[in-house]
């Protein structure tokens, strides 16, 4: 992907404020179009995923020490109610199975066990929810970018896209963010495992986004060069609810 320069940028600012056109000829040519623009929404969401793209191509999520984790940490959400999941609850997870298709030379699936067989990998930092809750966590887990190295990712591939258990709740990153050091395939939390409301037995933790971006019960990952394939074709579920498809902190 080419970048652009400062110049550009600021040219291209200026012409979102006479209208946009300017900054979504800019964007596009950068291939800096988010999924989910469309209609009104197609020039803010396409400023901040490309202003995020090249200001913070780098960028870490901060980190915290082990003196500020949350002493109750909000689930927000009680586990699934379906007798699949409680069957596998009730056998500790042991034949849980995250799957990883697509745009790969490699299709694999993977056990917990398998995913504790990756170099581990820990953080403390902070879920934010866009509804106004927060707390600080230390989560533990398999790089997401180890994981999708093992399936050997074809060149051609640009979307990450994952699944929960329910089959309801989907996203999908880029592969900017899939392949972020800080982003985990976590099976841990605080010392312990991940417990069953905050996604138990795997979630996927995406700290440079907020919460809604870090799916819980992920059963599977599509590599994909085309997110209009999947639902609605906007690059996760949450655009049919309101949310940004891309929700950079």
């Amino acid at each position: 992907m080419s970048r652009l320069s400062r110049r550009q940028w600021i040219l291209a600012g200026l012409g979102a404020t006479a209208g946009g056109a300017a900054a979504i000829r800019a964007a596009s040519a950068n291939g800096l179009i988010p999924p989910n623009a469309r209609g009104l929404y197609t020039i803010g969401d396409t400023l901040t995923y490309a202003s995020h793209r090249l200001l913070t191509r780098h960028s870490m999520a901060r980190e915290f020490s082990r003196e500020q984790i949350s002493t109750h940490p909000f689930p927000n959400s009680k586990p699934p109610d379906d007798d699949i999941y409680k069957r596998h609850q009730a056998a500790a997870f042991a034949d849980w199975r995250l799957s990883i298709d697509g745009l790969v030379a490699r299709p694999v699936s993977f056990s917990l066990a398998d995913l504790r067989q990756f170099t581990p990998r820990s953080q403390i930092t902070q879920l934010i929810c866009e509804e106004g809750w927060s707390f600080i966590a230390e989560w533990t887990g398999a790089s997401l970018a180890d994981v999708l190295q093992t399936a050997q990712i074809l060149p051609q591939a640009k979307y990450v896209v994952y699944f929960s258990h329910d089959k309801y709740w989907w996203d999908s990153l880029d592969m900017e963010d899939a392949r972020h050091p800080q982003t985990l395939v976590t099976y841990g939390m605080n010392g312990g495992l991940l417990p069953p409301g905050h996604g138990g037995p795997l979630r996927l933790r995406v700290p440079r986004q907020l919460g809604y971006k870090s799916v819980k019960y992920i059963t599977r990952l599509t590599a994909t060069d085309n997110i209009k394939a999947f639902g609605s074709g906007l690059g996760s579920g949450g655009p049919d609810f309101g949310y940004s498809w891309y929700a950079g902190i």
